[in-house]
C-alpha cells in the first residue's frame, strides 16, 4: 500500500472511529493530517517530543486498524457503495428511488 493510499484509509477510518480516541489522539491525527502540520510542527505547538507525536500517531493508527478489525463498519460501507453504484443504471424506476432515498441517508 502506497503513502496515499495509507492516507486515504487513515483518513476514513478515522471518519467512522475518530470519536473513540482520545482529545490528544484526535487533535496530533487531525493537526497532521487536516491542516498538513509535521510532526516537529506539532510537537512544538504541543510543547512534546517530535518522537511523542510519532509515537501517539503509531498508536492512533494501531487503534483504527483494530476497531476497524472488530467493528468492520468501514469495510461494510464500502459494500454498501458497490452494491448502490451497481444498480444505479438499472431500469427499474422503483428501485432508483429506493438508492436515491438511500444515498440520502449517508
Amino acid at each position: 500500500m502506497d503513502i496515499l493510499e495509507k492516507k486515504n484509509l487513515y483518513n476514513s477510518l478515522y471518519d467512522f472511529y475518530g470519536k473513540l480516541l482520545t482529545a490528544k489522539q484526535q487533535s496530533y491525527f487531525e493537526q497532521y493530517y487536516f491542516e498538513d502540520l509535521s510532526l516537529s510542527e506539532i510537537a512544538e505547538l504541543c510543547q512534546v517530543s517530535r518522537n511523542a507525536v510519532f509515537d501517539q500517531l503509531h498508536k492512533t493508527y494501531q487503534l483504527l486498524e483494530m476497531y476497524e478489525e472488530k467493528l468492520g463498519f468501514y469495510q461494510k460501507y464500502q459494500q454498501y457503495q458497490e452494491l448502490c453504484q451497481s444498480y444505479e443504471n438499472t431500469t427499474n424506476e422503483e428501485l432508483k428511488t429506493f438508492l436515491k432515498k438511500l444515498k440520502n441517508l449517508e
